[in-house]
């Protein structure tokens, strides 16, 4: 066929395919509209999933009647003009290709009155014909009415879910957006029956239950609120306690400059910041908001902009990574962060013992040798009790005192807030391994040379990314040569890691470099490594104990950092209040 010009209307059915996915591309598009308008209030209604019927109704500034029209032609916007204002567009949509596109696909009704106007004015378009604009009586912002989606287009609307299926997706888009835009009242009608209405929050409690009403109660009960800036970034948000871990990767919500986006960096980041304190196969829970220049991320890269490219994604993988991995270390009895596994009790309280001047009790003194044989020299100095069971509860240390052991299994302590029992293998595993960490950081340099150097095929890129990080591999304690455009020779290898499979860790620490511009494979491999050591090294199930040397462990657990969790993610204590106890024997009622 001879090359010729594509009709308009045909180019936004083609168009359509990419931004219309199914009906709740369509509330995306519409309501980022929505938001980019400055609304304060957007309502959404449905009908039959979507199928039906789309509403989306705003109190924004509005559309003038000579306008409205070019709002329904292919590229036209009002958000940039020129390429600068392209590279650091800061608004939701910009590409002014949804509003042509879900026209071509629907029978479409757009009515708006701007801010001051004396009145409205409305326009239809169905099947790539547009009226004339005429007047409406409404109120100030813009109505976008869409119907029968994909009427002229059978093969499409036959890929469609059921109804039940299309408005789940398009509560969780609503839900997603609420979260970006706390400060915007959002309310979800289906069937003329309103589902969900979520008020603005202007504080950090009504933020909290934003996040509650979308994520869930439980959510908001573990999670670690957290605020954080650096080199002209900031994040902040909600991450869930370990303890609070997914089956599948269900509530993890990560918003660029208030866009949702899914990018590998910051998925990595965060895998590699829960990498020692997540149960194997689970995944954490998260809702994430990083703010920085709009020129220094590409939002231009995906057609539905979920995707997004940073300008130094290593600067950014690097402080996501610090500040969700600073935050973890601190879940431990005692910490702001701290909380325990609950069983129906309250969050333990109290301030960590030990510290500003305060009464102390000798640790395990777990020195890395003697983790490996036995339990350690023990403090043979405990806390002072009053018999009279009236002790300060200020004074009273997080996890309390040891009172017994079940079945060589757990320890049983009281606090301040009724009873703690604590597994004490998982406990001790945490203590020892987080002990054999930090004396690996400090002596990481060492390295073994091999007898006879191996020689692996690379890639041309991973090559190039051998010479830009060469110091930061003999950092690691690697010694690696280029012998060739396409050969890496390997000379040398940490010490602890004689027995690995070399070849295989260093391509995948080049791939990680060609990738992510920066890699934790490395120390993953190790921590892996102590992590096994430390299970080993720590005191097993059976073993008796005595009372100081319980006393001694609920104190190691209140230095320890992460010690809520052992090294594979399950949890080393729980908290039954008082309350709870109550309920159990039915006192009271």
């Amino acid at each position: 066929m001879p090359i010729r010009k594509l009709p308009s209307h045909l180019v936004n059915q083609i168009a359509a395919g990419e931004v219309v996915e199914r009906p709740a591309s369509i509330v995306k598009e519409l309501v980022e509209n929505s938001l980019d308008a400055g609304s304060g209030r957007i309502r959404v209604e449905v009908e039959k999933g979507g199928s039906r019927r789309i509403r989306i109704s705003d109190d924004g500034c509005g559309i003038a009647r000579d306008e409205l029209v070019l709002a329904l032609d292919s590229h036209a916007t009002s958000k940039i003009g020129s390429l600068e204002e392209l590279e650091g567009v800061a608004t939701m949509g910009f590409r002014g290709e949804a509003l042509p596109s879900i026209a071509s696909v629907s029978r479409l009704r757009l009515a708006s009155r701007p801010v001051g106007a004396d009145s409205g004015h409305e326009i239809e378009a169905e099947g790539g014909h547009l009226s004339e604009p005429r007047p409406t009586g409404m109120p100030e912002g813009t109505v976008v009415d869409v119907r029968d989606l994909f009427y002229n287009t059978p093969a499409r609307r036959k890929f469609m879910r059921t109804e039940r299926t299309e408005f789940g997706h398009i509560d969780e888009v609503v839900r997603r957006l609420a979260l970006a835009r706390m400060d915007v009242d959002f309310e979800l009608a289906h069937d003329g029956r309103s589902i969900r209405r979520l008020l603005p929050a202007a504080d950090e409690p009504a933020r909290d239950r934003r996040v509650a009403s979308v994520c869930g109660d439980e959510f908001l009960a573990q999670a670690i609120r957290f605020d954080s800036d650096h080199a002209g970034m900031r994040l902040a948000g909600w991450i869930a306690r370990p303890s609070f871990s997914r089956s599948q990767a269900d509530l993890q919500f990560f918003f660029v400059n208030g866009r949702l986006v899914r990018d590998r960096l910051v998925a990595h980041a965060v895998r590699q910041a829960y990498r020692d304190v997540l149960f194997h196969g689970r995944h954490p829970a998260f809702v994430l908001m990083l703010e920085l220049d709009p020129a220094r991320v590409d939002v231009n890269v995906h057609p539905q902009k979920t995707e997004v490219r940073f300008r130094d994604g290593r600067l950014v993988h690097d402080f996501l990574f610090s500040t969700i991995h600073s935050q973890l270390s601190g879940t431990r009895p005692g910490s702001s962060a701290g909380s325990p596994a609950h069983m129906g009790g309250v969050a333990t309280g109290g301030r960590e013992f030990g510290r500003d001047g305060g009464q102390q009790q000798g640790g395990l003194g777990l020195g890395v040798a003697e983790a490996m044989s036995r339990y350690g020299e023990l403090a043979r100095a405990p806390l002072p009790r009053s018999t009279d069971g009236g002790e300060d509860d200020a004074d009273m240390p997080p996890l309390g005192f040891a009172v017994a052991q079940i079945h060589g299994v757990f320890v049983l302590a009281e606090n301040a807030h009724g009873l703690v029992v604590v597994d004490m293998h998982a406990a001790h595993e945490r203590i020892v391994y987080e002990r054999l960490k930090q004396s690996w950081s400090e002596d990481r340099v060492r390295s073994q040379r091999l007898l006879v150097p191996e020689k692996i095929a690379v890639s041309r890129r991973e090559a190039l990314a051998l010479e830009s990080h060469v110091s930061e591999m003999a950092r690691l304690g690697f010694e690696l040569d280029l012998a060739g455009p396409e050969a890496v020779l390997i000379r040398a290898v940490p010490s602890m890691l004689t027995r690995a499979d070399s070849q295989k860790l260093v391509r995948d620490v080049l791939a990680d470099l060609v990738e992510l511009g920066d890699s934790r494979r490395v120390e993953t491999v190790i921590d892996e490594m102590l992590s096994t050591i430390a299970c080993h090294g720590s005191v097993r199930a059976n073993r008796r104990l005595n009372i100081d040397e319980m006393n001694a462990l609920l104190r190691d657990m209140e230095r320890t950092e992460r010690s809520d969790q052992c090294n594979h993610g399950r949890p080393t204590w729980v908290q039954m209040d008082m309350k709870s106890l109550d309920r159990l024997f039915l006192r009271g009622q």
